[in-house]
């Protein structure tokens, strides 16, 4: 059996945590650069605003006009938010894959049998304990194959008679929920293969779980053959216990306003640099070659531009100095002057596994391990950028737009929440 825990409307629900003064209130979250809408609340949701992906200043004066509350997008508080939330649902099972920030599967064992108090009380007792401990809302879907727990969840969020939790652990319940649920909504159905689905009379699906794998396979592909066969118990999807290290690490992003000095280009990729080297590290690997590139938008008066250097390393490295010697070489090809810069980048290539590689006699690495592990577990400890290498900067107004950012209330000992008792 599997359990999917999902949060629900992971990002708004994550700003309600630490600030009681909007949990009743409608709540949107915007993209990077406060851009476009990417998250809403039950709330907004249910009055008609916050629809995701539409951009901020079409709406701005709906949203106001609803009172409806902004925030921009606070991804250190949402990624610590989601390990606590993930370390609280794996006390509940011997396996677990998390599947995304917000989602997760509980993985039991193929014949598991169901626990001395059921199913539906497990379910319940994960829910309870997640919104206990970390204060944010899940839902629970229990079924037999991922797919089942995926559509279980489903229904515990929107079918009539379901009430955060949905157990599909017997016939009655599977064809009840299958019934109610468009082919679309299925897992790995997406709305082009909905289309084609819906040409064959297949609409739920029920009538897509009634279809003839092979049949299936013939008219699209295995994958949605394995989606049929999962809808009626049958295990196809399956996950490594341990996921494996990334082949490329890269690091991107977007100016919060536009870049036109050689300094501050410099700056920005040698945050990008800094980034990648921390989690290269963190993977326990060493890089080959690197990749940076700057751009403007396509949109521009003056043309397209997009600069690119690449470099080989000598000898693979995975110390942030040797990363960033890259950039005073780099900056020569990638800056131009009268560009007004929209995005710039840095990529680490051709990764290889730290204990693992051979070094040559003749050329020995110069990482210096002891000094970026120390400066890893001062950052770790203490709060991202703690301690940095000075050619980012401290003074970065190129940085991410974020003008309706809540408190990193988890990860920085200036945002500690105050409690007045």
């Amino acid at each position: 059996m599997f359990a999917l825990c999902d949060a629900n409307s992971m990002y708004a629900s994550c700003e309600k945590v630490f600030d009681p003064s909007i949990r009743n209130k409608p709540v949107v979250v915007l993209t990077n650069n406060d851009g476009c809408i990417c998250a809403a609340c039950g709330i907004a949701k249910r009055m008609g605003v916050g629809k995701k992906f539409v951009p901020y200043f079409q709406v701005k004066k709906e949203l106001e006009a609803a009172g409806v509350v902004i925030r921009s997008s606070n991804y250190e508080l949402y990624a610590d938010l989601s390990q606590r939330m993930m370390d609280t649902c794996a006390r509940f099972a011997p396996d677990i894959n998390v599947y995304s920030i917000d989602e997760c599967f509980l993985y039991y064992g193929k014949d598991a049998t169901a626990p001395q108090d059921g199913w539906n009380n497990l379910a319940n007792s994960i829910r309870k304990t997640v919104w206990r401990e970390v204060r944010l809302p899940i839902c629970v879907g229990i079924g037999p194959t991922p797919t089942l727990a995926k559509v279980a969840n489903h229904a515990a969020k929107n079918v009539s008679g379901f009430i955060g939790v949905a157990v599909l652990d017997n016939e009655d319940a599977r064809k009840h929920v299958l019934k109610q649920l468009a082919v679309t909504d299925v897992w790995g159905i997406g709305k082009r293969l909905g289309v084609k689905l819906n040409a064959l009379g297949i609409h739920t699906a029920w009538e897509l779980a009634n279809r003839d794998p092979s049949h299936i396979r013939k008219a699209f592909s295995i994958i949605v053959e394995n989606t049929v066969r999962e809808l009626n118990g049958e295990i196809r999807h399956c996950w490594e216990t341990v996921r494996g290290a990334k082949k490329e690490i890269y690091s991107t992003r977007s100016f919060g306003s536009r870049v036109t000095d050689y300094d501050e280009l410099r700056a920005a990729l040698a945050g990008h640099a800094e980034t990648v080297s921390v989690k290269l590290r963190k993977q326990k690997s060493v890089t080959s070659s690197m990749t940076l590139f700057a751009t403007n938008s396509p949109h521009d008066n003056g043309g397209y531009v997009r600069r690119s250097f690449f470099h080989r390393f000598t000898v693979p490295t995975n110390d942030t100095r040797n990363i960033l010697h890259v950039i005073d070489s780099a900056m020569s090809q990638l800056f131009q002057p009268g560009v007004h810069y929209y995005k710039c980048g840095v990529g680490l290539m051709d990764l290889h596994e730290q204990d693992l590689y051979q070094y040559d006699l003749f050329n020995p690495s110069n990482d210096n391990s002891r000094l970026m592990a120390c400066m890893d577990n001062i950052n770790s400890r203490y709060g991202r950028s703690t301690v940095q290498m000075a050619a980012k900067g401290f003074e970065q107004r190129f940085s991410m737009k974020r003008a309706f950012l809540s408190p990193q209330y988890t990860t920085q000992w200036r945002d500690i929440p105050k409690i007045k008792c």
